[in-house]
């Protein structure tokens, strides 16, 4: 079990005056699906999320998780069970909501190389790498990603539309993204581009 790493629904709900629209930002270790035309928001650093829709109902959901350090590079080995829950809570979500697998298509975002403490173990490639593999697994086609590199990125999911705007951290004011992935990494790790993606910033 993982119970104190297990994903939560986010429960930041309010409205983002700039997208207009109702909004909720995920935070390490969340996800949160919806049948709502509303706007999903989150900050990557090494973690990686998941945006994941039904195409002919808009309904789609976001994740946002971290594979803790210390699993090797074997996808089934203990870490890839914590990236194989937060995919699967996803998923089972947005099909009790009332989406239809067979219309599902991923865009996956962030493992930026960002985390100075956790560059050893290459956690943002390996998240990276885990996710596709988990999609091509599950046959969810990925129409969209922007994966890797050095910076944090900011992301705007729309699963109405389908859209995702990406704005890349270039100089960050504070250290926020670092200190709550470095704080999500500690708490997992003591249990056991193309498509609708707009680039800017």
């Amino acid at each position: 079990m993982l119970e104190s790493a297990r994903d939560s629904v986010a429960r930041n709900l309010y409205f983002d005056r700039m997208q207009e629209k109702q909004a909720a930002k995920l935070l390490p270790g969340e996800y949160f699906v919806t049948g709502e035309d509303m706007v999903l928001v989150t900050v990557l650093g090494s973690c990686v999320s998941a945006c994941i829709r039904d195409t002919t109902s808009g309904m789609g959901g976001m994740n946002h998780f971290m594979l803790p350090d210390g699993g090797g590079d074997s996808r089934m080995g203990s870490a890839a069970r914590y990236g194989v829950h937060a995919m699967e809570m996803l998923i089972n979500s947005l099909l009790k909501l009332g989406a239809r697998r067979q219309y599902f298509e991923a865009k996956v975002f962030g493992g930026g190389n960002v985390m100075r403490s956790l560059n050893t173990s290459h956690v943002g490639r390996r998240n990276s790498e885990f996710v596709l593999e988990f999609l091509s697994n599950e046959k969810i086609r990925v129409a969209a990603r922007d994966l890797e590199d050095i910076h944090p990125r900011k992301i705007y999911f729309f699963p109405a539309s389908g859209i995702v705007r990406v704005k890349k951290l270039r100089e960050l004011a504070n250290n926020t993204v670092f200190e709550r992935e470095s704080d999500y990494s500690s708490r997992i790790v003591t249990q056991d581009k193309g498509g609708d993606v707009e680039l800017f910033g």
